[in-house]
């Protein structure tokens, strides 16, 4: 008889604390949490203790300003802003007791769609994760399928052009809770920084923030990036890309990024 084994979330919940898992760490540095599980315990509490199923959550910055070690880490959160069509929310990271990363969440009242005609961002051709095959074997503790602009597998982001995407999350982000729409996206924007900031040798820059622009939360565990710009001067980087899921385009992911030691 088979058994089959849930992999490990990356927190353990303990009260008001978050308490890392080995496999929470960075790929920077074995000794530093991943900035997108601060990205998603941000979310989490934001929608948590804010959310609203006639609000969409339209736009979500995540601000990663201290390298936090492994060790545990709560969230706490606030209402800036509630009226009949917005609702604006801070939250705030804190390891140590410093806080190690903010975020600010815009929640917009969902409505009538209007009428006009406007040039918008086209469906991709992008294949889907079933035509591509397995997942290659990464070190990552997600599964990612790459491809380059004329729709041929790649093997990692050394692609000329435009960089494209599928992602899909292995693990839970706390205990056993199912992963929403919201936090899947919000721990998936953080990959649009790699993504569009590889270069011919490696990552060379560590991004700072990560913004994440919705019209509406992707449908199911699959989320793709295209890479759509890179803009760079002296150590410092301005990038973005187009969020998909496979139902279409939902929005677009910016980051801004500082020059580092590259990562191969």
């Amino acid at each position: 008889m088979t058994s089959t084994t849930e992999p490990a979330p990356f927190f353990s919940r303990s009260g008001s604390l978050f308490l890392p898992q080995p496999h929470a760490h960075s790929p920077w540095s074995t000794d530093m949490l991943h900035g997108r599980l601060l990205g998603g315990l941000l979310a989490r509490a934001v929608e948590i203790e804010h959310g609203d199923p006639e609000l969409q959550f339209a736009r979500l910055t995540v601000d990663l300003f201290r390298n936090t070690g492994m060790v545990p880490v709560r969230v706490e959160t606030g209402v800036v802003r509630q009226g009949r069509r917005i609702k604006v929310v801070d939250a705030t990271a804190y390891a140590d007791d410093q806080p190690v990363a903010r975020a600010s969440a815009v929640m917009l009242r969902r409505g009538e769609q209007p009428n006009g005609q406007v040039p918008s961002t086209p469906p991709w051709d992008m294949p889907a994760p079933d035509a591509l095959g397995p997942a290659p074997e990464s070190p990552l503790p997600f599964d990612v399928w790459y491809v380059d602009e004329s729709g041929n597998p790649a093997k990692d982001l050394r692609i000329a052009g435009k960089r494209r995407a599928w992602a899909r999350e292995r693990h839970n982000l706390v205990d056993d809770e199912p992963m929403s729409p919201f936090v899947r996206a919000a721990m998936a924007g953080d990959f649009a920084s790699p993504l569009a900031n590889y270069s011919t040798t490696g990552l060379e820059f560590i991004n700072s923030d990560y913004t994440l622009t919705l019209s509406r939360l992707p449908v199911g565990d699959l989320i793709g990036f295209e890479s759509s710009g890179h803009i760079s001067d002296a150590g410092v980087a301005v990038a973005e890309c187009t969020v998909h899921d496979l139902n279409g385009p939902v929005g677009f992911c910016s980051v801004t990024a500082v020059a580092t030691r590259p990562m191969q």
